[in-house]
């Protein structure tokens, strides 16, 4: 920040660099389990990557560092193994020092992953050391009733008493392609799965994943860095090949006794969820077929493994079905549970074999936040009274449908959490003009107290940079359907007369949060509209939180009215009298990076030019669960990959485009673009590239990068003559 807060002029470097502009955003807020203090991870103000472990007082307000990364931590180098679960973890992108804690039940102590060991802090400030292991622990958790510290070594689970005492592997047999414990890659990646076991209420009993990868094609990945190239060779289950062959036992901790569990005979399936119920006599699995369109609920008998069919969702003609943490079992035996049944997200109870549906509407719940089952009451996130708000909301399982709003309207509020007597909400919000925000509040959403107020005023980083802060505005046309499809836009002080370029940015693709909100967004945006572009971005068709039948248009047929709807958007920026509709700079990452090359593909002339990064390019050479849910297998369906990849119709391609790629991408890896590039090459059409040596599927999160995305549009597009 600067030495003082006089106006500044926002620059790349300021963006990137510490203090983050957005003020200091806490990260895995929690409450201690007797509410009296909240926990959570804060930055550094001189290191905005650096998270060290905080408490705040909910009676005082008053705030204590407990943990402090640089004084406790080794430094030590992560292993390839934690590195790659990070990176899956799109949240933990770049961060250090300690991006995880769990609490003891108890309330006296916490659990901290730190530098590939873990360690045990109490509320006084002591920080014992747990483990001192080369080969490092994944997964770690204090176990539900506090006996056990638990983690995956050396591909085995294993359990250490948390009162003292050493660590007793629970299992033996992994190594090479065999692993116990862990969530395999498609899980981490694609299933928001991120364990690979569960302990049951009371520590009698843990539920472990088994999985052997030897079926899995090997993928000889190069990670090519500024000082050399490292080769792995990664077990990468590319759409239409092999998955892992895929176990689920129940370990005894104290006899070591083994009970597999019964998933049925077919083993070509996907372990989704695992859970318990409250009483811990049954195991909830839930099994979901290759194809993505049948979920069974299963009911395990933890003694014998034998299972049964509790109920199943199954998916609508053509489509798919879509996993979710939000559900709940209940003491009284029923179910909370989260379905697109009726073509939206919605909330219903389950109980003695009957459905009764809790919300409804054309709107979606996104999010159980809470139980408080003593007064049979739900608390949730969702879009109901505006698509581009998320506001929580509460609803009694005796009074369905019957909603009421716990949150101001205006806002994003992107997170809450509750503890789990339900008698307290930490919850997060933001809008266009207020960074996140984060206070405390009681059952009926009253704020109690702040936890980061992070208003901008002086001192805060951003507040030098609020004179010249641009509003968002906000609107919608249809598509080709009649679909309402919204868009968000930032100007620059619009002069009569003047016609603007247009830096268009786009996603795209499903199963994610749509773009276009009323939340507080990335200070690039601001900066683009300095250099004198309008900033344009629509959600299109496909994308998630609009109901099925909005995202369900792609099944079979990505890159079609994806591409169409932006197109729509396109003509609609063009039509208005302050654009130049000749200077229309298109740019998306990842799918959107795929969109940018299907747009400048299928529309020639249309845009002036296109950045791709980190795109996608042959969708045979992303994996099974993703590229299968909406496209099938390559098996299959040869015909809508040929026509969703990006490779058929390259050489269409007549408008200036610059791809950009990290070199050491696991995710969308590097070959998508080698290929891409060999032949565009072949049939000697012109374009651009910058590859990162070392980087990520995160390489766009620089300076250099958005430098060279910049310098690129000036000469394509602001500049165009």
């Amino acid at each position: 920040m600067a030495a003082d807060d006089t106006p500044q002029a926002l620059t790349l470097e300021r963006i990137f660099a510490s203090p983050d502009l957005a003020g200091p955003q806490p990260q895995s807020m929690k409450l201690s389990p007797d509410g009296k203090l909240v926990t959570l991870l804060k930055p550094r103000a001189d290191e905005r990557n650096r998270f060290d472990l905080w408490a705040l007082d909910t009676a005082t307000g008053q705030e204590r560092m407990l943990v402090d990364s640089k004084k406790v931590g080794t430094g030590a180098d992560l292993t390839e193994a934690e590195k790659m679960q990070r990176e899956r973890d799109r949240t933990l992108t770049g961060k250090i020092g300690i991006v995880a804690y769990d609490w003891a039940p108890d309330g006296k102590s916490i659990l901290v992953p730190l530098d590939g060991d873990l360690y045990l802090a109490t509320l006084d400030g002591k920080v014992t050391r747990l483990t001192n292991s080369p080969g490092g622990e994944l997964n770690p958790a204090i176990s539900p009733a506090g006996g056990f510290v638990s983690f995956v070594r050396d591909q085995n689970l294993y359990a250490q008493p948390l009162g003292g005492g050493a660590a007793k592997a629970l299992t033996s047999d992994g190594a090479g392609t065999v692993h116990w414990g862990e969530a395999e890659f498609v899980a981490q990646e694609e299933m928001d799965r991120r364990t690979g076991y569960w302990w049951s209420p009371k520590d009698r009993l843990v539920a472990v994943e088994r999985f052997d990868e030897a079926p899995v094609g090997v993928v000889t990945r190069a990670a090519i860095g500024a000082d050399g190239t490292k080769v792995y060779e990664q077990r990468y289950p590319a759409a239409g090949t092999p998955n892992v062959r895929v176990e689920l036992w129940v370990i005894d901790p104290a006899s070591g006794r083994k009970v597999k569990i019964d998933l049925g005979n077919d083993p070509d399936i996907y372990l989704a969820r695992v859970d318990w119920t409250p009483d811990g006599k049954t195991l909830l699995v839930q099994r979901e077929n290759r194809d993505q369109t049948l979920l069974d609920v299963l009911a395990v008998d933890p003694a014998t493994g034998k299972a049964k069919t509790w109920f199943s969702e199954k998916a609508a003609a053509k489509s798919w079905i879509n996993l979710s943490d939000d559900y709940r079992a209940l003491d009284d035996g029923s179910l909370i549970w989260w379905s697109e049944r009726d073509g939206y997200g919605h909330l219903y109870r389950f109980a003695k074999g009957k459905w009764m549906q809790l919300t409804k509407g054309p709107w979606v719940v996104s999010k159980l936040v809470g139980v408080d089952q003593a007064r049979g009451r739900l608390y949730f996130l969702g879009n109901k009274d505006d698509f581009l708000e998320q506001q929580l909301y509460s609803v009694d399982i005796a009074k369905p449908n019957q909603i009421t709003r716990l949150t101001e309207r205006g806002w994003w509020n992107s997170g809450a959490v509750m503890d789990s007597a339900a008698t307290r909400l930490i919850v997060t919000r933001s809008n266009q003009n207020q960074p996140p925000q984060t206070y405390l509040a009681d059952p009926a959403g009253k704020r109690i107290a702040w936890i980061n107020e992070n208003a901008v005023k002086p001192g805060h980083p951003y507040y030098p940079y609020l004179a010249d802060h641009k509003q968002r505005t906000f609107g919608s046309f249809k598509a080709a359907d009649g679909s309402t499809l919204y868009y968000e836009m930032i100007t620059p002080k619009l002069e009569p007369g003047k016609r603007y370029p247009i830096f268009y940015q786009h996603y795209g693709g499903p199963g994610t949060r749509q773009q276009v909100t009323r939340a507080w967004t990335s200070p690039i945006s601001q900066y683009i509209a300095d250099q004198g572009y309008i900033y344009f971005q629509i959600d299109n068709r496909g994308s998630n939180y609009r109901g099925k039948a909005f995202e369900d248009q792609i099944y079979r047929a990505m890159g079609t009215v994806e591409v169409a709807d932006q197109l729509a958007g396109a003509k609609w920026i063009k039509a208005q009298s302050y654009v130049d509709p000749a200077r229309v700079g298109i740019y998306g990452w990842s799918y959107g990076g795929y969109m940018t090359l299907k747009m400048l593909e299928a529309n020639p002339g249309a845009y002036a030019a296109g950045v791709s990064g980190a795109p996608v390019t042959k969708w045979e050479l992303y994996d099974t669960h993703y590229t299968e849910r909406y496209m099938g297998s390559p098996k299959t369906d040869a015909k809508a990959y040929a026509a969703s990849d990006a490779m058929g119709d390259s050489t269409k391609i007549a408008d200036p485009l610059m791809l950009i790629h990290g070199m050491s991408d696991d995710n969308v890896v590097f070959e998508n673009s080698t290929a891409f590039a060999a032949k565009m090459q072949a049939a000697d059409r012109p374009f651009e590239m910058m590859f990162y040596p070392g980087k990520t599927h995160a390489a766009g999160g620089s300076v250099h990068a958005w430098r060279t995305i910049m310098d690129f549009f000036d000469r394509t597009v602001k500049n165009k003559r």
